[in-house]
């Protein structure tokens, strides 16, 4: 059990990545599911440009990190960070106390979609991770220095989108295109939006942490369940956040598989409805923060299935120093960033010694 302290950047400067052609431009994967239907259902965003060009925020990561970076590869391939904000401000002051404003980064998924844009590997990065956080500019000016023993999703809360790109970027030595963001009440008003969403859960899920309750077999989830099943941790598998990493990729499998059939743009009134509230609810990197951005985004995405997306756990294994931290693995995460910039899926040996995807939470959902 070791830290990864080694810093990878330089491996990712073997090769420039060509500049993709306009209509390609801006892509993310399903990583968080509220990205999904916003993505998969985007191709007619188009006709309510001007409306929807609006409600997107957007982050200058570029201006932001500058030089600091891995260089971009010329293979194809596209990688980009999907965030989900765990904010306890506002309408999300329901699931917690308010710390302030300040959001923190309850989930991360690092997305690489292989050149072509028909596979996908997805890392789920655990929030509690101990990694070495780089130093970060902050929105007053001043810099944050950084730290040799840090949680991941402190870089969120410290730094903001830039801090959490930044210390991904230092931890794999990939480049990250794109950067996506979405929270707790955008997520729920999208599956709201979409109908619902139908999954089958192989036995009973009761969570008072959550404020879930569902029977085992066929359930048809609103927003409000849907955000308790993917925020479930304590009553499913070890009761550990690795195994709500699994639950939250089946979730999302589940919903790819119906949004491909759900027929989308046979209701426009509900194209519209999700539309809206999709682009309310993220928060983007700049060349994502325009509707043909996303209209692109949306037509590359067409190709992927749910049987076509890798889903892993970064390695890791217990923290010797705190039984309730993780710290990854640094050979096994090696084979994992290593397999990505070579365009190649990740080796089963990367997660074979990992305490991560162990959990029986993943089964629950089908």
């Amino acid at each position: 059990m070791s830290e990864d302290s080694t810093d990878p950047g330089g491996r990712a400067a073997r090769r420039r990545r060509r500049k993709p052609p306009k209509g390609r431009r801006a892509l993310v994967i399903a990583a968080w599911s509220a990205a999904a239907v916003v993505l998969l259902g985007g191709a007619g965003l188009g006709w309510f440009y001007f409306k929807l060009n609006g409600n997107l925020k957007t982050v200058d990561i570029d201006q932001a990190l500058g030089t600091d970076r891995p260089q971009n590869v010329d293979n194809g391939s596209m990688d980009i960070l999907v965030l989900g904000s765990d904010s306890r401000g506002g309408a999300n002051s329901e699931y917690g106390r308010d710390d302030g404003g300040s959001a923190r980064s309850d989930t991360a998924m690092i997305v690489h979609l292989y050149d072509g844009h028909k596979k996908a590997s997805v890392v789920s990065i655990p929030r509690d991770t101990m990694v070495n956080r780089p130093p970060c500019t902050l929105g007053n000016g001043k810099t944050d220095r950084g730290s040799s023993r840090s949680q991941f999703n402190e870089s969120f809360t410290i730094g903001g989108a830039a801090c959490a790109v930044k210390t991904v970027e230092k931890m794999s030595g990939i480049r990250m295109d794109h950067y996506i963001e979405v929270d707790f009440t955008g997520f729920k008003k999208i599956i709201d939006n979409l109908g619902g969403v139908e999954v089958t859960t192989t036995k009973p899920i009761k969570d008072g942490s959550s404020h879930l309750n569902l029977p085992a077999g066929p359930n048809k989830l609103n927003g409000e369940q849907a955000l308790g099943l993917v925020r479930t941790r304590k009553s499913v598998g070890d009761g550990s956040d690795l195994g709500r990493i699994q639950l939250q990729q089946a979730f999302i499998k589940a919903l790819i598989k119906q949004v491909k059939g759900i027929g989308i743009f046979d209701n426009p009134k509900r194209l519209l409805d999700l539309a809206d509230t999709g682009t309310k609810a993220l928060t983007t990197d700049k060349s994502l923060g325009d509707v043909k951005s996303l209209m692109g985004f949306a037509q590359s995405l067409q190709g992927i299935d749910a049987q076509n997306m890798q889903m892993i756990t970064l390695p890791v294994a217990a923290d010797p120093r705190d039984a309730n931290r993780v710290v990854p693995l640094t050979k096994e995460s090696k084979l994992v960033w290593d397999a990505l910039l070579a365009e190649q899926p990740i080796p089963a040996e990367a997660t074979a010694n990992s305490a991560g995807d162990k959990s029986t939470a993943g089964d629950i959902v089908k």
